[in-house]
C-alpha cells in the first residue's frame, strides 16, 4: 500500500513538473564593464538560419523570457544600442524550460563611431512617473540634432516658438546624463547636440534644490528631459563640426566638443545659422508646427561642465554667448469684441532687432559628511538689444475683406473711406535700445538631526537688476468719423523720447523643519522673509507740438537718437515734459508660512498642506501731475493636495490640487487715467478684490512589457473666482479703447489628452501611436458701446479638438511611417454671434528613410496641410509639404557624412498662427524663408577611453544579417556588431 502511494504521489508530481515544462528561455543581460542591468534590450529567438520566431524585451531587471513554440535547435540573439549583439544557440528537448543565466554585454565602440545603428527597443516604457523613450526607436536624418527627435515622442508637443510640452506640461530643464545642461536655456541643448550620442530620453518632474536636500515638498516641481549618452561614450573625447550653406544666402554651422572622465564632464559649442534653427523636416510628424517667426540669424558659443568626485563635492558650471538678429514682416488681422458694434483691425510691421547676451551659471554642492549639505548657486546675465518697427494699421467698423482684399492699400482705403467702414489710420515709427544686467545667488545649509526624516534647512536668496532703455517713437492718426471746424479730418500725433533707467533688488531669508510624528508620516515647516524693492525713473521728452512730418524724412535705424534730436529747433531740455515722465519706488514685505503634512507608504504617496502669506506693500508715484503714496497690507493663503497611488512599477496615478489667491497690483487700484496715448487709454480701480484660482491635475500612466504598450492621460481644470479681468469702454468714432480692470466671474478652462503606443508585433517592427487632445476656455470681460450705453458682459468661448495619429513599419535599413492630423477650433462670443467661428487644420503624409548601398541613406517626408474657416480667404489653403535629403558617409567608421537637403521642394509653406482671448481674436502671418536647398558635411571624432577604446576599423555593406557569421560552438556568446541601416542623425 505505501509503494503504491509513492508511486502514485511520484506519478502526480512527474505529470505536474511536466506540464509545467512550457519551452520556456529565461536570463539576465547586463552591461558587462560596468555591470549594470540592460533594460529594455531586444531579445530575439531565431531558428538556425536566421528566420525569425519570436521576441521580447527584457524587463527593469534586465530579465527576460522567450517560449519556443517547439523543440529543436534555436539562436538566441540581444541586442541594444551601443552594445555587440550577443548570439548564444539554446538547444529544447522534452519540452523542458532553459535558463541561460547572465549575458554580458560588449560595448561596441566601432558602432559608436558610425551614424547608422538598429534597434527594435520599445519606444516608450513607463516606470512609475517616468517616462524613458529609446532613442534607437525614433529614426531621424543623418545630420539631425535631438530637436528633431524630441519632435517625434509620444506625448511631446512643440509650439511655434520653440516651447515643448510632455505629457501637457512645459520643459523647464535639460539635463545630460541626470547633470544639469546649460540651467535656464532649454534650446541650446536642442539645437546643438546630435542624436547619434543618445542613448535614452527620461521625461520626469524633479523637484527643487530644497526639496530634494530636505524631503519637503514645496510644490517648486520643474518638467525635465533628461539625455542618456550611449554607452562607452563616457569615458574619452568626442566631437562633431556640421557645416552647412545653401541657396538664398543661407547658411548652418555648428561644432561641439567633448570630454567626459569618471568624475568631469565639459561640453563646448559653437554655432551660426540664419534658417532660424529649425531642423530637417521642418516640425513635427503629421501636423502643424514649426512656423518660422521672420528671417533670424543667431550665433552662439557655450560652455558647460560637470564635477562629481562620487562621495562629497559636486559643481556645475556654464557660460554662453548668444547674438541674433531678426528680421519680422507680419500682416495682422484682429477682431475686437465690443459688445454689438463691430470692431476691426489690420496692422502691416516691419521690424528689425539684434541683440548680444551673456549669461553665467554655476552650482556648488558639498557634502562634508553624512549629516550635512550646503548648496551655493550664483547666476549673472548681461544683455543689450536694439529695436527699429515701422508699422501702418486701420480699424474698421466692419469686416473689410467683406468688401476688398488687402485694407491697407491705398485704394483699398480709399473704396472703405467711401463706404463709411474707415475709422481710423496710422502710422508708427520706434527705436528702442536696452541694457539690462542682472546678478543673483542662492545658498543653502541643511542639517540632518537623525536618521528618522529630522532636519533643518538655513536658506538665503539675493537679487539685483540694473537696466536702462531708451525709446523714440512716433504716431501719426487719422480719424475718418470726426471733421474740425474747417470739415476736414481730425488728426492726432505724439513724436516722444524716453529715457527710463531702473533699478530692483531682493532678498529673502528661509528656515525649513522637518519632524517625524510617526513610521512614514512627517510633519513640515516651512517659513520665509522676502524684502523686494523697484525704482523705475523716467523721462519723457514730447515734441507733439512740431509740425506733422516734422520726422517724416528720416527712416529708422538703430539708435539713430542724434538723427531726430538735430531736427529739434531749441535744447533737448525744453522739450521736457514733467506730467508724462513718471518716478515710482515699490516696496513689499512678504512672509511666507506653510505647513505640511507628509505621508509616505510603499503603494501610494500624499502631502497636504497650507501656506499664509502676509504681505505689507508702500507704493510711491509721481505721474501726470498726481502723487501717490499709498500703503496696502493683505494676506494670502493657499491650500495644497497632492496624491500619488503606485499600482505596480509601471502604472501610476497622481491627482493634484492647489488654490492660489492673486492681488491686483498697485498700479491697477490707483485712481488714475492715463490718457497720454488717446488710442489706448487705461483707467485704475481702487475696488478691486483679490482673485483665487483653483487648479486640479489628473494624471495616469501605464506600461506592458508585451507588445510595449504605453498609455498616458491628464486632465486639467483651472477656476477663477473674482478673476482680475478688464472692463472695455469701445468709442465708434475714433476706435479707441478705455481699459479698466474689474472683476469678473465665469473664468475657466480645461484641457485633457489621451496618448496610446503600441508596437503590433513583439519584435517592435510596425508600431503604431495615437495622441489625442481637447481644451475648452471660457473668458469674461465686460464691454461698453461708449461712455453712455449700458456696460455688458462679454463671453468667449474657444473649444479646440485634436488628434494625431502614426503608424510605422521599420527594418534594419528602412522605416516608413504614415502619420495624419486633424484640429478643430470652434470660438463663440455672445455679442458677436455673426462672427462666431469653426476653423479646421488638417494635415496627412508620411515620411520614409532608406538605407542604401555605399553607405547612403534617403530621408523624405512629404505632407498635406490644409487650412479651412478663416476670413481672410487668402489664408484657407492647401500647402503639399515635401522635403527630402540624400546622405553619404566616408572614411573609416563613417566619419565623414556629406548630405543634400531640399527644403520646402514645391515652395508652398506659409507661416500663419491665431490666438484668441477675452477681448479679441487675433491671425497673424509672418515672413520667412522655407523653401531653399543645403549642402552640408559633417565630421565626427571619437577617442574613447577604458578597454572598449574603438579600433578603427571599416564596414561593409547590403543588407543586414546577410552574411551573419554562425555561433560559436557551444552557444558562447560573440560580438556580432550592429547591421548597417539608416537612422539617427550623424555624429
Amino acid at each position: 500500500m505505501v509503494k503504491r502511494l509513492f508511486l502514485f504521489v511520484f506519478l502526480l508530481f512527474s505529470s505536474i513538473t511536466l506540464l509545467a515544462q512550457n519551452r520556456t528561455i529565461t536570463g539576465s543581460l547586463f552591461d558587462g564593464e560596468v555591470k549594470e542591468k540592460v533594460p529594455f534590450a531586444v531579445v530575439q529567438l531565431l531558428k538556425m538560419d536566421s528566420t525569425y520566431v519570436v521576441g521580447a524585451t527584457s524587463d527593469e531587471g534586465g530579465n527576460f523570457k522567450v517560449t519556443a513554440p517547439t523543440n529543436g535547435r534555436f539562436i538566441l540573439k540581444a541586442s541594444y544600442v551601443g552594445y555587440k549583439t550577443i548570439f548564444q544557440n539554446v538547444t529544447i528537448a522534452n519540452d523542458q524550460d532553459v535558463a541561460i543565466g547572465q549575458l554580458d554585454f560588449q560595448v561596441d565602440t566601432h558602432m559608436l563611431k558610425e551614424v547608422k545603428v538598429v534597434a527594435s527597443a520599445p519606444k516608450v516604457v513607463v516606470k512609475a512617473d517616468t517616462f524613458q523613450y529609446n532613442a534607437s526607436a525614433f529614426r531621424v536624418a543623418e545630420g539631425s540634432t535631438i530637436e528633431a527627435l524630441v519632435k517625434k515622442l509620444p506625448g511631446a508637443e512643440v509650439s511655434d516658438d520653440g516651447t515643448i510640452k510632455i505629457n501637457g506640461k512645459e520643459v523647464k530643464k535639460i539635463l545630460i546624463n541626470g547633470k544639469e545642461f546649460m540651467t535656464g536655456d532649454t534650446k541650446t541643448a536642442l539645437k546643438n547636440l546630435p542624436t547619434s550620442i543618445i542613448d535614452k530620453i527620461k521625461a520626469y518632474d524633479q523637484k527643487s534644490d530644497l526639496s530634494r536636500v530636505t524631503g519637503i515638498d514645496d510644490g517648486n516641481e520643474s518638467t525635465v528631459l533628461d539625455f542618456g549618452v550611449k554607452a562607452g561614450m563616457n569615458k574619452g573625447f568626442f566631437s562633431n563640426i556640421d557645416l552647412g550653406i545653401g541657396t538664398k544666402h543661407r547658411y548652418s554651422e555648428k561644432a561641439m566638443a567633448a570630454y567626459f572622465n569618471d568624475k568631469f564632464r565639459m561640453m563646448g559649442f559653437l554655432s551660426a545659422n540664419n534658417v532660424n534653427d529649425m531642423g530637417f523636416g521642418g516640425g513635427p510628424r503629421g501636423g502643424w508646427g514649426g512656423i518660422r517667426q521672420g528671417l533670424n540669424a543667431t550665433k552662439m558659443v557655450g560652455l558647460n561642465m560637470n564635477y562629481d568626485n562620487g562621495k562629497t563635492l559636486q559643481w556645475d558650471g556654464s557660460v554662453r554667448w548668444n547674438h541674433s538678429d531678426g528680421d519680422l514682416n507680419t500682416r495682422v488681422s484682429i477682431e475686437n469684441f465690443v459688445a454689438s458694434q463691430g470692431s476691426y483691425a489690420n496692422r502691416r510691421s516691419q521690424e528689425y532687432t539684434r541683440e548680444n547676451s551673456w549669461d553665467g551659471r554655476f552650482r556648488l554642492e558639498w557634502k562634508p559628511d553624512s549629516m550635512w549639505n550646503i548648496m551655493f548657486r550664483p547666476n549673472i546675465r548681461l544683455s543689450k538689444n536694439d529695436g527699429q518697427v515701422v508699422s501702418k494699421s486701420a480699424a474698421y467698423n466692419t469686416d473689410p475683406y467683406e468688401s476688398v482684399d488687402d485694407p491697407l492699400s491705398t485704394t483699398a482705403i480709399a473704396q472703405l473711406e467711401a463706404q463709411g467702414v474707415m475709422v481710423n489710420n496710422q502710422y508708427n515709427t520706434t527705436i528702442s535700445y536696452g541694457d539690462n544686467n542682472t546678478l543673483g545667488a542662492m545658498l543653502q545649509v541643511n542639517r540632518r538631526l537623525s536618521q528618522n526624516g529630522r532636519n533643518v534647512t538655513l536658506r538665503v536668496d539675493g537679487d539685483y537688476s540694473d537696466a536702462d532703455s531708451k525709446t523714440f517713437s512716433t504716431q501719426d492718426l487719422q480719424y475718418f468719423q470726426l471733421r474740425d471746424a474747417l470739415g476736414n479730418y481730425e488728426t492726432y500725433r505724439a513724436y516722444r523720447y524716453n529715457l527710463m533707467p531702473t533699478k530692483s533688488w531682493d532678498y529673502a531669508l528661509q528656515a525649513t523643519y522637518s519632524e517625524p510624528l510617526a513610521r512614514k508620516t512627517y510633519l513640515q515647516f516651512s517659513y520665509q522673509f522676502k524684502y523686494g524693492f523697484s525704482k523705475s525713473d523716467r523721462d519723457t521728452y514730447d515734441f507733439s507740438s512740431l509740425p506733422s512730418g516734422t520726422f517724416g524724412s528720416l527712416k529708422p535705424a538703430y539708435r539713430s537718437w542724434d538723427n531726430y534730436l538735430g531736427l529739434l529747433t531749441n535744447p533737448l531740455a525744453s522739450y521736457l515734459d514733467s506730467n508724462l515722465s513718471r518716478y515710482s519706488e515699490y516696496r513689499t514685505y512678504t512672509h511666507d508660512m506653510q505647513v505640511m503634512l507628509r505621508m509616505l507608504h510603499t503603494k501610494w504617496k500624499m502631502n497636504v498642506g497650507m501656506k499664509l502669506q502676509p504681505q505689507h506693500s508702500t507704493y510711491m508715484q509721481d505721474y501726470l501731475g498726481v502723487h501717490v503714496d499709498n500703503k496696502r497690507s493683505v494676506v494670502n493663503w493657499s491650500p495644497t493636495f497632492d496624491f500619488r497611488y503606485k499600482f505596480n512599477e509601471q502604472s501610476n496615478l497622481r491627482i493634484n490640487y492647489n488654490g492660489t489667491v492673486s492681488q491686483p497690483s498697485m498700479t491697477q487700484l490707483l485712481d488714475i487715467v492715463d490718457n497720454t496715448d488717446p488710442q489706448n487709454i487705461s483707467k485704475g480701480n481702487p475696488n478691486l478684490k483679490p482673485a483665487f484660482t483653483n487648479k486640479f491635475r489628473l494624471f495616469y500612466n501605464a506600461f506592458r512589457q508585451k507588445h510595449a504598450q504605453s498609455v498616458m492621460t491628464f486632465a486639467d481644470f483651472s477656476t477663477t473666482r473674482n478673476a482680475i479681468g478688464n472692463s472695455v469702454t469701445y468709442d465708434g468714432t475714433t476706435g479707441a479703447r478705455t481699459v479698466q480692470p474689474v472683476n469678473v466671474n465665469g473664468n475657466w478652462d480645461t484641457n485633457a489628452a489621451v496618448m496610446f503606443n503600441t508596437s503590433i508585433d513583439s519584435a517592435g517592427v510596425w508600431n503604431v501611436n495615437t495622441f489625442t487632445r481637447g481644451s475648452f476656455n471660457r473668458y469674461a470681460s465686460y464691454l461698453q458701446q461708449n461712455a453712455t450705453s449700458a456696460i455688458e458682459k462679454n463671453i468667449t468661448k474657444s473649444l479646440t479638438l485634436g488628434e494625431r495619429l502614426s503608424a510605422s513599419y521599420r527594418t534594419s535599413w528602412l522605416e516608413l511611417a504614415l502619420d495624419g492630423s486633424v484640429d478643430y477650433t470652434h470660438s463663440k462670443n455672445n455679442l458677436q454671434s455673426l462672427n462666431n467661428l469653426s476653423t479646421w487644420q488638417f494635415s496627412y503624409g508620411g515620411s520614409l528613410i532608406f538605407s542604401l548601398p555605399w553607405n547612403m541613406s534617403l530621408s523624405t517626408d512629404l505632407h498635406q496641410n490644409s487650412r479651412r474657416g478663416y476670413n481672410d480667404a487668402a489664408l484657407n489653403t492647401n500647402e503639399l509639404l515635401w522635403n527630402a535629403q540624400l546622405s553619404q558617409s566616408l572614411l573609416a567608421g563613417n566619419a565623414l557624412t556629406l548630405s543634400l537637403q531640399f527644403y520646402d521642394i514645391l515652395h508652398q509653406q506659409s507661416n500663419l498662427s491665431r490666438t484668441i482671448n477675452a477681448v479679441n481674436r487675433t491671425d497673424t502671418e509672418y515672413n520667412s524663408i522655407n523653401s531653399y536647398i543645403m549642402f552640408r558635411a559633417t565630421y565626427r571624432l571619437n577617442l574613447f577611453g577604458g578597454k572598449n577604446a574603438p579600433k578603427p576599423k571599416d564596414r561593409g555593406f547590403g543588407r543586414p544579417n546577410s552574411n551573419m557569421p554562425p555561433p560559436p560552438p557551444g552557444g558562447g556568446a560573440m560580438g556580432g556588431g550592429r547591421p548597417p541601416m539608416g537612422g539617427p542623425g550623424g555624429f
